[in-house]
């Protein structure tokens, strides 16, 4: 099993906590996260990519585990949490890398993919649609906008950082166990994220890419085509997102497709690891 390094990466005037794996020398692939996770998220798909020979990155994304926590909202503007990743790919002295984001890492992938096209070999997006498919779908699918009332919650200043950082933070847990196949998370894994949450700041700082919503992305995200290859995978049973914002976003792309993955839901890189590390595996080779 490939060896998995940390440091801290100085970027975009922050500290990034970054696990790596793999041969430095080998393509650069870069594992985005969601909420509320860090970068655990991916470890088996680091290990494996590793293996391969790929050069892996998953960093705690700002607000998360162990990286920085700048405490005003504005400061989680897709502008910010994009140029974050580009200072990556600069730090490991890389033209472009191949990059793969999960839920609210898919968004950044996304609009990095749009706005800075050229450290972007491959897009990745794990059940995360384009962002104006998004919304432009849940207008059609009423119910995807009562599955995404937490979204609104979390816009209340500090009711909500209080209520999920109660009873050893059951509101989270739940948040994971119950959208999930059954046994997806264990309890060791949950403990794992419990630690990462109970960082100081870590709760406000998740919510706050919530409340930066406001900030960005910008107009042309809803008119311009992304023009670097996209290779979606999505988990079937999502219960926060439609499969019909799936299609709508590949829409959004000159040289779009991907996989739809049955057995699965929000969480699919947990439930089916070894099918998405070979999804991501089989879209780089074909690239």
């Amino acid at each position: 099993m490939a060896e998995l390094s940390f440091k801290y990466v100085h970027v975009n005037g922050l500290r990034l906590h970054v696990a790596t794996a793999g041969p430095k020398e080998g393509e650069m692939v870069i594992l985005l996260h969601g909420f509320p996770e860090f970068w655990r998220a991916w470890e088996k798909q680091m290990h494996a990519l590793a293996e391969e020979g790929y050069f892996v990155v998953a960093p705690d994304q700002r607000g998360y585990h162990l990286s920085s926590k700048p405490p005003e909202k504005a400061s989680y503007s897709m502008d910010a949490l994009r140029d974050d990743i580009t200072g990556l790919i600069f730090h490991f002295k890389r033209e472009k890398a191949v990059v793969t984001g999960h839920d609210w890492g898919g968004a950044v992938g996304w609009y990095l993919a749009l706005t800075r096209p050229e450290y972007v070999s491959l897009f990745i997006p794990v059940n995360m649609p384009h962002l104006t498919a998004m919304p432009k779908t849940m207008l059609m699918h009423p119910m995807d906008i009562i599955k995404g009332y937490y979204m609104a919650a979390f816009q209340l200043p500090g009711l909500p950082d209080k209520a999920a950082a109660m009873f050893q933070y059951a509101a989270l847990k739940v948040h994971l166990s119950v959208t999930s196949c059954p046994g997806t998370f264990t309890k060791s894994e949950l403990e794992q994220y419990r630690f990462a949450w109970s960082q100081p700041g870590s709760v406000t700082a998740m919510f706050n890419w919530f409340r930066a919503i406001p900030f960005g992305p910008a107009e042309a995200m809803s008119t311009e085509t992304i023009n670097v290859p996209v290779r979606m995978i999505w988990g079937m049973h999502d219960w926060f997102l439609g499969r019909a914002a799936a299609k709508e976003s590949l829409k959004y792309c000159s040289d779009g497709d991907g996989i739809f993955i049955e057995e699965a839901t929000h969480w699919v890189h947990h439930e089916q690891p070894e099918l998405v590390t070979q999804s991501i595996r089989n879209f780089i080779q074909e690239k």
